[in-house]
């Protein structure tokens, strides 16, 4: 492996995927999966925190998810710009809101109003299944950054 290509793969994904880790971060994708919660709401706020964090293998990964969803396209290609677009539900707003809290920690912990705003179209246990997903996606974000996974360009997510 040579130090001065920065693209390269410090760990496979593939190698990845056959650890103890990579079941557990499943499992917690599967919970959320399983809560009822709407996927196409739960792969935009995936793809917001992944832009974030700039980890293309996760932005690649949840467009691919998203498409097969039939996220319509004009969301997809202004999730960055949100707040701007117009073409978002009060779910989703809310949604990429408590993402953004939930990923751009460093100054601070999201407030009470924050919440308190997520609570006023999510219930509680609908709160704490979209929360379970940003962290678990940030958990995700860090990890392919970290090892450098190169973007499933062709692969089936």
């Amino acid at each position: 492996m040579s130090a001065h290509n920065p693209h390269e793969p410090r760990l496979s994904y593939e190698a990845f995927a056959k650890t103890a880790a990579y079941a557990a971060l499943l499992a917690l994708g599967k919970s959320v999966d399983e809560s009822g919660l709407e996927k196409p709401l739960t792969e935009i706020a995936k793809l917001r925190a992944s832009q974030i964090n700039g980890c293309a293998f996760c932005i690649q990964y949840h467009l691919t998810v998203a498409r097969r969803l039939a996220v319509p396209a004009e969301k997809l290609d202004l999730v960055a710009a949100w707040r701007e677009a117009g073409v978002f539900t009060p779910r989703e707003l809310a949604a990429l809101a408590w993402t953004e809290a939930l990923t751009l920690t460093s100054g601070g912990p999201p407030s009470d109003a924050d919440y308190a705003n997520l609570l006023e179209v999510f219930s509680a246990e609908e709160a704490m299944h979209l929360t379970v997903a940003i962290g678990t996606i940030n958990q995700w974000n860090r990890i392919a950054v970290a090892l450098r996974f190169a973007p499933p360009l062709a692969r089936a997510a």
